[in-house]
């Protein structure tokens, strides 16, 4: 991984691009294509959890009424949605969690394999 910053610690979750060394993000499970399926699921949840998280809290302002505090209840939609626009992206995310083993995985295959050696 490498930071044009040297003050940024190595596993911070980026606002921006950031090369990644391919060894690093295969050394948990010794196959990168297993290690990005993995993070794609990950990525997958953040972003569901986080879509449902800013579903239930915009539909606080469904209302059928037109009133004068409408435009008010726009501006805290607006707030929250722009909140929800600068947290980072949930691959960023899910990229983090896996290279500091947050993550819960397993494949049976290889447990079965495993077994059998």
């Amino acid at each position: 991984m490498s930071n044009t910053s040297n003050t940024t610690p190595k596993h911070t979750v980026a606002s921006s691009t950031v090369t990644r060394d391919l060894r690093e993000l295969d050394r948990t499970t010794d196959n990168l294509y297993e290690s990005i399926v993995i993070m794609s699921k990950r990525a997958n949840q953040i972003s569901n959890n986080i879509k449902e998280e800013l579903h239930q809290k915009l539909s606080e302002f469904a209302s059928s009424n037109d009133n004068l505090e409408e435009v008010f209840e726009n501006r805290e939609q607006i707030e929250i949605s722009k909140h929800y626009e600068k947290m980072p992206k949930p691959t960023l995310v899910a990229i983090n969690e896996f290279l500091e083993e947050k993550v819960y995985y397993r494949n049976p295959q290889k447990e079965a394999l495993k077994e059998l050696l």
